[in-house]
């Protein structure tokens, strides 16, 4: 049924602008004009991500964006190095990066999280 569509991802926020910056500035990745004041965030290995601006905007209480990486030790340095601040959740055994060790427990990859600008929830983890 949806086999030949270019799907893609979508998500708010409440300063484009501010948003732009970080996707581009902070992660580095290509961020295109999509026409109607929206913009597409377009993702390593192909797809995209559209960003709207919402008045009202309320971020998702969930991981809307996940960016699998060889060396989650490095990238998180790198991100806290740019001013983002890592994630902490009660209840999760995160290390002093704010890492959970899920592959040495055998529970799942390495992986922590940050938000952009508009608080929506990302996540780096180990490939």
């Amino acid at each position: 049924m949806f086999e030949n569509s270019d799907a893609f991802s979508g998500m708010s926020s409440d300063d484009l602008a501010a948003s732009r910056a970080f996707y581009e500035g902070v992660l580095g990745l290509a961020v295109e004009e999509a026409g109607g004041g929206l913009i597409s965030v377009q993702l390593p290995k192909g797809g995209a991500v559209l960003i709207y601006p919402k008045d009202d905007h309320r971020p998702a209480t969930f991981t809307v964006l996940n960016f699998p990486v060889d060396d989650i030790d490095a990238v998180v340095d790198e991100l806290v190095a740019k001013g983002v601040t890592m994630q902490r959740y009660d209840g999760m055994p995160q290390d002093e990066k704010g890492i959970v060790r899920g592959k040495a427990a055998g529970q799942g990859p390495d992986i922590a999280w940050f938000t952009d600008p508009a608080g929506n929830i990302l996540s780096v983890l180990s490939a």
